[in-house]
């Protein structure tokens, strides 16, 4: 097989979470546990940093990756889902596996899967794991693909774990309650090793508090150690300033990721930071102010409020869930334009009404739907936001819907395309 076809038979042939829902959750650890038995148990073989959270673990996991490459070392990063190519989700100081790698790995592992029969998210985990092992990394950062506890990549034993925050997503598998969730994605607390939560709750506290003593993790609150005391846009970069709480010291940090949100991430990624530190990384000033300042360049992360074009300005940003909805709402409040046209669609699995509620009614949409079984049909879609006071066309592809939005927008006009991971994948960057 060649690497198309490899590709293909991995969608086809494993059950896949993104593209098909809960029918792929494997509720245990233990079809990945003999994967990697299988393989050797690559994962023992480089150090890792362990990333949960409803949202900013990807950005959390990609600035991570960006400071560690940058001070000297060899960084693996696995992360999902892909937005364009399978091999996003697989990457060694922000180079994506090679395509012989995928094709080679997936033929050895042929007659395993048609004994164990794993989801794709298992097969992909240990790929990764193999593949740093074989590029011999000095640290990978492995992000969760759902919840924690019971998440393929939970077999590691990291140096640090960390969670960004607990919002509602996946209820129908994680739990109906902020609790329940907070619960699963403690599930990655480890037995003495340290735990950064990033943001969090007085109700949440007493959950993350629990585990970590029932594991003797040392537990540290990121937005208790370190807090925003202004914020700038300059020359393309979100430009924030951090105080800390033992002392004086103001530090300036320039982001090329310039979601306002990205100023909780930035606190986390700091005390992230703070904590391997001590353990023994050699981790400079000068690299994280280099590496904030270039997380796209050294990783290759997109769909995080990236403008891909001005004069009507584009802009795509991946939240798809409440509170990630509601960080995009803030943002607009901060963002200059006449008029405001969003091209959404979402999956079916999520609370749409109370997704959709959040958006503005001054808005003219364009809703639509990516090519997944999963997708919402946008119509659908459509017929649900009208309930609410949103209103405009429904298009079946999410290149119908830009393009009419382009078409329409003048040059001081916003665009937005937002509602899925899957939406913002198929926009094709081809404006004129």
């Amino acid at each position: 097989m060649n690497y198309q076809q490899t590709v293909e038979y991995l969608f086809s042939r494993l059950p896949l979470f993104s593209r098909i829902g809960a029918a792929a959750y494997k509720a245990d650890l233990n079809n990945t546990i003999k994967l990697c038995d299988h393989l050797g148990n690559p994962q023992t073989a480089f150090k890792t940093i362990h990333i949960a959270g409803t949202n900013g673990k990807g950005s959390v996991s990609h600035m991570l990756s960006a400071v560690l490459q940058t001070a000297g070392y060899r960084t693996g990063l696995y992360t999902s889902p892909h937005l364009k190519d399978f091999r996003e989700r697989i990457k060694v100081d922000g180079k994506e596996i090679n395509e012989d790698f995928v094709i080679s790995f997936t033929e050895n592992i042929k007659p395993l899967l048609e004994q164990i029969e794993p989801s794709f998210f298992e097969i992909t985990v240990g790929m990764a794991f193999s593949y740093f092992k074989e590029q011999q990394v000095d640290v990978a950062i492995i992000e969760t693909g759902l919840g924690g506890r019971l998440d393929s990549t939970n077999i590691i034993t990291p140096e640090l774990s960390v969670i960004t925050n607990i919002s509602f997503d996946h209820m129908n598998l994680l739990g109906d309650t902020l609790e329940k969730i907070a619960f699963e994605k403690a599930g990655i607390i480890k037995q003495n090793v340290p735990i950064v939560i990033g943001e969090t709750s007085a109700e949440l506290k007493p959950v993350f508090l629990n585990k970590a003593t029932e594991v003797n993790s040392p537990i540290t609150f990121a937005s208790e150690e370190r807090w925003v005391t202004e914020w700038d846009y300059k020359d393309h970069y979100l430009v924030t300033n951090v105080a800390h709480h033992l002392d004086d010291d103001r530090k300036t940090y320039h982001l090329d990721l310039t979601g306002l949100y990205q100023q909780k991430n930035l606190l986390t990624v700091l005390e992230a930071l703070h904590v391997i530190k001590q353990k023994g990384f050699v981790v400079e000033e000068k690299h994280i102010q280099h590496a904030l300042a270039h997380v796209k360049k050294l990783t290759g992360l997109h769909g995080r409020w990236e403008k891909i074009h001005t004069a009507p300005t584009v802009v795509l940003d991946v939240a798809h869930n409440e509170d990630g909805v509601k960080q995009i709402v803030q943002q607009l409040e901060h963002t200059t334009f006449n008029k405001l046209h969003i091209v959404i669609g979402m999956v079916k699995d999520k609370d749409i009404l109370k997704v959709l509620k959040l958006l503005p009614t001054y808005a003219a949409y364009y809703f639509t739907q990516a090519q997944i079984p999963r997708a919402l049909p946008a119509e659908e879609l459509q017929q649900q936001a009208s309930l609410i006071g949103l209103h405009g066309h429904y298009f079946t592809t999410v290149t119908q819907a830009v393009k009419d939005a382009f078409t329409k927008a003048h040059a001081a006009d916003l665009i937005l395309v937002c509602g899925s991971v899957f939406i913002v994948g198929e926009v094709e960057n081809n404006f004129h």
